[in-house]
């Protein structure tokens, strides 16, 4: 089973986009939108939900005030700040203590210190993820709760239960839509992956990213293609980026034209290869047969150590 990872140094080049002409064009593979802190792959395949879970990625801690005698070790002790004190003066009677959600990173170190033992640490839901099916097979999926972190660990609960429809199903390929950027969520996107798909736009700040982006790929081990995506809109930026790509040692795997018809797809709900069959689709068709060659060259070499 191969992991292809479409991923971009910055939200916006198209990469959803791509991912979602994909699943159109292979329909043997799992998606997985890893890109759970603004996932809107789900907006182009229109996936109707079978499974859904909540998600735990740190812990809630809340003081129980019925148990409380307002020592105040657990402010003392705080490293975060998280704990606040109201008092008299401010309309309470008696010293309460309470803990400020957003400030809270969950250590626990107020709960070991309370003489009282009346603070409380529970599994916080930061989020859901879902298992649904599409038109072009199953996919795995997330949405993060507002203001909520620890992205990277839903990532990898994607990732994992993506493998394991893919093994379910008999399925050879997980095809993921991976976070942008090159952080927590981006790294749980591409660790142990088979190969990345970097897109990126013929601009200078999508240049400046292809080259941090392809740092980390390579940092990791991982073999990494790019596509330029709306090349036509800046031809001269377009081809300093095939050049700096070269340079990495990195294979430019085709370029894909600026055309409209990707939004009125995706108004449809449609991946633009679905919606018409030239201009940027005959593009797209073009890089995936050139990623779908390296998936099976890695496969034959896999398969056959001489090659």
């Amino acid at each position: 089973m191969k992991e292809l990872v479409i991923i971009s140094g910055k939200g916006g080049t198209g990469k959803t986009s791509m991912v979602a002409s994909f699943a159109a064009l292979t329909k043997q593979a799992v998606l997985a939108d890893c890109d759970v802190d603004a996932a809107d792959l789900h907006l182009v395949l229109d996936p109707t939900t079978v499974r859904r879970e909540n998600f735990s990625g740190g812990i809630r801690v809340r003081i129980e005030t019925e148990r409380c005698v307002a020592c105040g070790k657990c402010q003392e002790v705080c490293r975060f700040s998280a704990v606040h004190c109201d008092g008299p003066g401010n309309g309470v009677v008696a010293k309460t203590y309470r803990i400020d959600p957003i400030a809270c990173e969950g250590c626990g170190v107020c709960a070991w210190f309370c003489p009282a033992k009346a603070i409380e640490l529970a599994p916080a839901v930061n989020g859901e993820w879902f298992v649904s099916d599409t038109r072009h097979g199953p996919m795995v999926h997330a949405k993060l709760g507002v203001a909520e972190e620890n992205s990277g660990k839903l990532v990898s609960v994607v990732r994992s239960h993506a493998r394991e429809e893919a093994e379910r199903l008999g399925f050879n390929l997980v095809l993921i839509d991976g976070s942008p950027g090159i952080g927590c969520p981006l790294i749980a996107s591409i660790t142990g992956a088979d190969l990345v798909l970097i897109v990126t736009e013929p601009t200078l700040s999508g240049l400046h990213d292809l080259g941090r982006v392809a740092d980390v790929a390579r940092h990791f081990g991982i073999p990494a293609l790019v596509c330029i995506n709306k090349w036509d809109i800046n031809p001269d930026v377009a081809m300093r980026i095939e050049q700096d790509a070269v340079a990495r040692g990195l294979k430019v795997v085709g370029r894909v034209r600026y055309d409209r018809a990707v939004t009125e797809a995706q108004i449809q709900k449609r991946a633009v290869i679905e919606y018409k069959t030239n201009c940027c689709a005959q593009d797209i068709r073009a890089v995936w047969k050139e990623v779908e060659a390296v998936l099976r060259h890695q496969e034959r070499s896999e398969n056959c150590p001489a090659l």
